[in-house]
């Protein structure tokens, strides 16, 4: 299974980022939301696996949260395979190809915006029309453990909830990066899978899952209310994502392996 360099890795990911910044606004959205739409659907299989058997939480935490992380992944192998855009990745795409001069920085905050704007989107219609609606996740078993993740996300505070955000989205866009060094279908599928598994299973803050699991936690009753989710979760977990995708991936790979060169 051949694989590319580091140098090699740097330089597609500034030719991937550079065609992100360029698409028109409507299709950023459009792909935001599919790319949304498919992190609901994965964090639904995950609720589904990982919180529909109590008595394995209850004899093994630990397994139960890798059963959980396991099959979480279907949702960014699918949208990265699909061509979908998913912020937290382009946090980590669209930098380095700012930074290296093939892409301009504001086409970079447009495409951010949106993307962003179109995940939160279909995330949240996947838990309300297709998930919460359709009753799979709506009361029961299921709907308590929503219950139960939606209040614990937003009860850590600003500080920790940063310092997980910036954890999770380095290894998002490790996952990223992995894809890009693959060829084929099975390679790209296996790099993502392990540090999403990973960023799972720790317990890390991924915004646009926030953007997912807590709104279908507060349809079952969850005790959280509009500004605890937006001010006390997902702002803060956004500004991590962006710290962690955009310095600790996009930034320091660009200057470590980029022919950086002026636009």
């Amino acid at each position: 299974m051949s694989f590319r360099t580091p140098r090699e890795i740097v330089d597609a990911a500034c030719q991937i980022g550079a065609a992100k910044a360029e698409l028109n606004p409507a299709k950023e959205l459009v792909l935001g939301f599919l790319a949304g739409a498919f992190v609901g659907f994965g964090g639904t299989l995950a609720v589904v696996v990982g919180k529909g058997s109590p008595a394995i939480a209850a004899a093994n935490p630990g397994l139960a949260k890798l059963l959980f992380a396991a099959v979480f992944p279907v949702g960014i192998i699918m949208l990265v395979i699909s061509g979908s855009e998913l912020f937290t990745g382009n946090l980590a795409l669209i930098t380095p190809a700012c930074l290296s001069g093939r892409a301009r920085w504001k086409d970079l905050g447009r495409n951010w915006a949106l993307v962003y704007l179109g995940n939160v989107l279909g995330a949240a219609f996947v838990a309300l029309v297709l998930v919460y609606w359709s009753g799979i996740v709506n009361g029961g078993i299921l709907g308590a453990a929503e219950v139960e993740m939606a209040e614990a996300k937003v009860a850590p505070g600003w500080g920790r909830l940063i310092l997980r955000a910036i954890a999770c989205n380095w290894l998002v866009g490790m996952a990223i990066w992995l894809s890009i060094a693959a060829d084929d279908v099975v390679g790209k599928a296996l790099g993502l899978w392990f540090p999403i598994m990973a960023f799972a299973a720790i317990g890390f803050e991924h915004s646009i899952a926030n953007a997912y699991f807590i709104p279908l936690g507060m349809l079952n009753g969850a005790d959280v209310t509009v500004g605890q989710f937006l001010l006390g979760n997902l702002l803060p977990v956004t500004l991590g994502n962006m710290i962690g995708g955009v310095f600790f991936v996009g930034a320091i790979y660009c200057w470590l392996y980029a022919d950086t060169a002026s636009r």
